[in-house]
């Protein structure tokens, strides 16, 4: 007669899906994440002061085409600087209350305020930030313009078409100072020179008008000497 004996029964381990983000959870970052992460259908989702804010649908002329210009614009100068990095949409990591995805940033690659981690996320605060504000515009000119300020981003845009309106912000002694266009409707960078922005053709979404007022400036003994450095840290 044959025996058999059974080895001891295996447990069977189930996974538990984590709970669904929603607009006003209160949590920390690593908790906002591993739910975001758990839902690829959500474009977008943010944790400003530990508070989710979940984006509203996007209309094509409130939010798409100035972002795409903004994309443009910033796109059109990291190409001609090499050492820089632009990035759309990217989830920011800032600590442990603040996990902004903000509509396009512009950092430099290495010896930055920021760099791109493991995880494939921006860790630390990048250079120069910009948001198309339309129904978010509330939390892009409060909470989100001083979460950015603590974080050490050094230069904020936010672009409201609806309002024909743009405002530049660069941090001076842990403070928010807003640039004033001069007599040619021009704002420049402090960060990044050679980054030029025509606000008058900017708010009239005039891309081509943009573009032309940034290509005078790149190129430009400020620019070259920027790219010189950039390379010597890279």
């Amino acid at each position: 007669m044959i025996s058999t004996r059974r080895g001891p029964a295996r447990r069977r381990t189930t996974t538990v899906a984590p709970p669904l983000l929603q607009n006003g959870d209160h949590l920390g970052a690593a908790e906002f994440l591993r739910r975001y992460s758990a839902m690829p259908e959500v474009k977008k989702a943010e944790l400003i002061n530990g508070i989710v804010y979940m984006a509203s649908p996007v209309r094509a002329k409130q939010h798409g085409i100035p972002d795409s210009i903004m994309q443009v614009w910033l796109g059109t100068y990291a190409a001609h600087t090499p050492g820089t990095c632009v990035a759309a949409n990217s989830t920011v990591r800032f600590d442990a209350d603040n996990v902004p995805q903000p509509d396009a940033l512009l950092m430099i690659e290495r010896g930055g305020r920021a760099r791109i981690g493991k995880d494939g996320y921006i860790h630390g605060a990048p250079e120069l930030i910009v948001e198309i504000a339309a129904s978010s515009a509330s939390l892009d000119l409060n909470d989100k313009l001083h979460a950015y300020r603590r974080a050490g981003v050094l230069e904020y845009i936010v672009w409201r078409p609806e309002e024909k309106a743009c405002g530049w912000f660069v941090l001076e002694d842990d403070n928010f100072i807003q640039l004033r266009p001069d007599k040619s409707h021009l704002l420049r960078s402090q960060a990044f020179p050679g980054l030029v922005l025509d606000m008058k053709a900017l708010v009239a979404k005039n891309a081509a008008g943009v573009l032309a007022a940034l290509n005078k400036s790149t190129g430009k003994a400020a620019h070259k000497n920027f790219v010189s450095r950039l390379a010597k840290q890279g």
